[in-house]
């Protein structure tokens, strides 16, 4: 939505970082405390299982920053074969740490404190991870890889550093091999971190197209792939205080203002492996609506109803599919949340224009905010009020400022908040049938900042907030504050947007029964259970239109695969060049809304005629295109996998593949190489071994043994979207997100160089709570292809679930990639295995093209729930 824009002397003291050579800079950032470590004074492993070490660490010497814990416990433990913890804490008093109904996880033990072996090592049989506490002194320890002897975390010769609101542990790492990707939120220009860089992590109202400072969301988790055999490896510091990470290449150090320090490593080996294992632990990312994966018109600054309507038709006119349209704040009664202007956005119109909108197969999003107006006629605030829902200061509820004025901070940390904010949006939702809700400006957003109150407000270490050090409280709720059982703000500040999400998750759940769909600004380690995410307030800049590609692959790092960014940008006028190749990269992000500043012009794809026609072919194929995502997303759903990935995901063997920050892959199958420069009408993509289809025009193909690159024609209505060979694609023929009605398909069917390819759909209502739920309530279709003795087979198996109906056909199916030299008709047979073995036979054709040929059968009429056989006959 809106940002508290970062000061100018911010700006301007990153230019004047900007101009320090690399070896200074390294200095500035590397700068650390003194501090004089702890000796190791027992560790004993667990003799029964072998998995669990636990350690007591006596302190050295006092440090700066404040006085030295004296006495550490130190645990390591094999949660499962893939993943270690190592969590170190103050031995004798608790301290705050992510509580466990908000992350589930193990709970430490002491077992191995009772008649327990000596040792420093733990390696159970069956993990590819050792961890080992090494000989040196100070007390260290060091994570290695079993199968190649690769150290991947080692704390030795770097001091550990334990004080009450300062922590500081450092590793090596091979910086001719590392390559260290997350540790965010950040606007940045490459996905792979840049050596001798800070990395601040405290959540803020900072708009997006600042780069390189905090933004809304913190996540302290790198994947960490070595080159060149392309092994990878994750990190996460589970902790929720405000840290600066810093890193040089060759060391990683983090600074952390309180908590404790709980490690957890994920062993891989592949990239895909480590999404895999750390979603299984802070959560698999929410199934979204079918809906949610069609195109969004958004807003700040519609005036009133009659504008929407104009918008919604508008897009109708011009046919540009259109499944969702959001209103942001303007459409509340002086921005006070669960309200409707009754001037600009009366409720009856705004019923009739939400129900005109059902009817049409589309749907309908709002925001609200979290502050909520200090108004004792206002019937939200009289309920919080009752309800003892808010943040309390100084012995009584914190009074911030937000749009709507005075506001009060509901407490997610209470489990009556949770309540409130369910009981607000269902009345709400009795007067305006919205579809879901974007929760914004909960990092939280603040217009005014607190006096220092105690000793919280100013911790003695200054994390680099801002790219300043500004104070932790400018502009957000003092650290001084306290939340549900006397937590302070101190510790929970980056909980708020998370905490938020799953209340309104679970809210929209609970009133609608269906899947919901909610879009949050701020996020922690796990929101991707509850949330979808955008990247924030952006700019209408070529820059931010590159940006945009780190930071997707970024949030589906971080288990948020539901993401995109603000198409045409947010702040500032964009231009008709610009939002065309914004339309053209957006429509292939997971998650793409076009949403503007009301300072700005309008920017709907339908005002510039160029920008028209692109949007209709490139949303065109989207929309084809949405089995394809909708299944991404359920494999995102069941493993973590993210939906819009990296190259190195599918290519970790390449280590060219590695520094990529101009292109991405949409699951396996889809490679997007946009155009990212103002007047550019090509683009130099690389291309990763194998056959690589231009979805656009299928005859024009890329085929390596090795990984290329290749200067593509981009002329303005362009973008180069390549599908690789060896995968089968199931298209849908509408372009709208309607599943009620009948629904036809196309099979296209890529093959590789060997002549195979496979590939699979998931189907079900689009909206049923649990996606994989009832194998009554969806369908996993899988399909293979084979060339063999001049014969094409092409076979599909219902492999789970029984929910496909006959009213979903496959109609038509494409072949390409064939070897036939001539064009001409080919013939084919359709055994169907359901219903007594049918066979029926026909005619397809068949064109060739310079290196391969394109086969097609049409009118087939296949219910796509029976086991099939098409055989083609070259």
């Amino acid at each position: 939505m809106r940002s508290n824009i970062i000061p100018c002397f911010s700006l301007f003291f990153l230019s004047v970082v900007s101009l320090l050579p690399s070896s200074t800079l390294a200095l500035v950032l590397l700068d650390q405390p003194d501090g004089y470590g702890y000796r190791l004074i027992s560790a004993h492993r667990n003799h029964k299982s072998g998995d669990l070490l636990t350690a007591e660490l006596r302190l050295i010497r006092q440090s700066s920053y404040g006085v030295d814990i004296e006495k550490l416990r130190f645990i390591a433990s094999f949660e499962t074969k893939d993943r270690l913890r190592i969590r170190i804490t103050d031995a004798d008093r608790p301290r705050w740490e992510v509580p466990p109904e908000v992350i589930p996880r193990q709970t430490p033990t002491n077992e191995a404190c009772r008649g327990a072996t000596k040792s420093r090592v733990l390696s159970p049989a069956g993990s590819d991870l050792i961890f080992t506490i090494t000989s040196s002194s100070p007390f260290a320890f060091a994570v290695t890889r079993r199968s190649s002897g690769e150290v991947l975390f080692s704390t030795e010769g770097h001091s550990l550093i334990f004080k009450d609101r300062y922590l500081e542990i450092s590793s090596s790492l091979p910086g001719e091999k590392a390559n260290l990707y997350g540790l965010g939120e950040h606007t940045k220009s490459s996905f792979r971190l840049v050596p001798d860089e800070k990395l601040t992590l405290w959540n803020a109202d900072i708009a997006a197209m600042n780069p390189n400072v905090n933004l809304y969301g913190s996540h302290p988790f790198y994947m960490d792939v070595r080159s060149p055999t392309g092994a990878a490896h994750g990190v996460l510091l589970l902790n929720s205080n405000g840290m600066d990470v810093l890193y040089s290449g060759s060391l990683i150090t983090y600074k952390v203002i309180g908590g404790i320090m709980d490690f957890y490593f994920f062993a891989g080996p592949t990239p895909v492996a480590v999404m895999d294992q750390y979603t299984k632990l802070i959560g698999r990312p929410a199934p979204m609506p079918y809906w949610s994966f069609g195109f969004h018109q958004c807003r700040y600054g519609y005036k009133n109803y009659s504008e929407l309507v104009e918008v919604a038709t508008g897009y109708e006119e011009a046919k540009i599919p259109l499944s969702v349209m959001w209103t942001d704040i303007d459409y509340m009664d002086g921005y006070k949340d669960f309200t409707l202007d009754p001037v600009n956005f009366p409720a009856e119109k705004m019923k009739n224009f939400v129900q005109r909108l059902h009817e049409n197969g589309q749907k309908y999003v709002v925001i609200v905010d979290p502050g909520i107006s200090v108004n004792t006629t206002y019937a939200t605030f009289q309920r919080g009020m009752k309800d003892q829902v808010f943040i309390k200061w100084n012995g009584t509820n914190y009074l911030g400022e937000v749009w709507p004025g005075p506001v009060y901070y509901p407490d997610f940390l209470n489990p009556a908040t949770s309540e409130f904010w369910s009981q607000e949006i269902s009345i709400f939702r009795k007067t305006l049938r919205f579809d879901g809700l974007w929760i914004d400006m909960n990092e939280l957003s603040n217009f005014i900042t607190s006096p220092p109150l105690t000793y919280l407000d100013d911790p003695p270490y200054k994390i680099n907030n801002g790219g300043v050090q500004r104070p932790i409280g400018s502009n957000t709720v003092p650290a001084s504050a306290l939340h549900f059982g006397g937590q302070t703000e101190y510790d929970v500040h980056n909980l708020y947007g998370f905490l938020e999400s799953k209340a309104t998750h679970d809210a929209l759940m609970r009133d609608t029964g269906k899947r919901p769909f909610v879009l949050s600004r701020s996020t922690f380690v796990g929101s991707g259970k509850y949330t979808a995410h955008w990247t924030g307030d952006n700019a209408a800049t070529w820059e931010d239109l590159a940006y945009s590609i780190p930071s997707i692959l970024n949030s589906g790092l971080f288990g948020i695969p539901m993401v995109g960014a603000d198409i045409c940008g947010f702040n500032g006028n964009t231009t008709e060049e610009l939002c065309n190749r914004w339309i053209q990269l957006g429509a292939f992000y997971p998650f793409a809304r076009d949403h503007s500043d009301k300072n700005s012009i309008r920017q709907e794809l339908y005002l510039w005629k160029s920008v028209t026609e692109s949007a209709k072919n490139v949303l065109g194929l989207r929309y084809r295109l949405l089995p394809y995502y909708y299944t991404l997303m359920y494999k995102a759903h069941q493993k973590g996998t993210p939906i819009a990935r990296p190259l190195f995901f599918s290519f970790p063997e390449d280590p060219n593949t590695y520094g990529i920050s101009t292109q991405f892959l949409v699951g396996e199958a889809l490679l997007v190489s946009p155009v990212l420069q103002q007047g550019a009408t090509s683009v130099e993509a690389y291309f990763p071994k194998g056959r690589w289809f231009n979805l656009f025009n299928l005859f024009h193909t890329v085929e390596t043994t090795y990984g290329i690159k290749v200067t593509l024609q981009a002329p303005n209505d362009t973008i180069n979207v390549h599908a690789r060979g060896g995968n089968i694609l199931v298209l849908q023929e509408r372009l709208d997100v309607t599943l009620e009605k009948e629904r036809l398909f196309g099979i296209l069917v890529l093959l590789d160089d060997e002549g195979t390819a496979r590939g699979e759909v998931f189907l079900d209502d689009g909206e049923v709570v649990k996606m994989g739920g009832k194998k009554s309530e969806w369908a996993l279709i899988r399909f293979t292809c084979e060339v063999k003795d001049g014969k094409v087979k092409l076979k599909s198996q219902v492999v789970n679930g029984s929910y496909a109906t006959e009213k979903m056909l496959v109609n038509n199916v494409v072949f390409l990639g064939l070897r036939k030299p001539n064009s001409g008709a080919v013939t084919y047979s359709l055994k169907q295995k359901k219903s007594g073995q049918k066979s029926f036979e026909g005619n397809g054709s068949y064109k060739s093209a310079e290196n391969f040929g394109l086969a097609q059968v049409n009118d087939i009429s296949q219910p796509i729930g029976e086991n099939f056989e098409l055989q083609l006959n070259l």
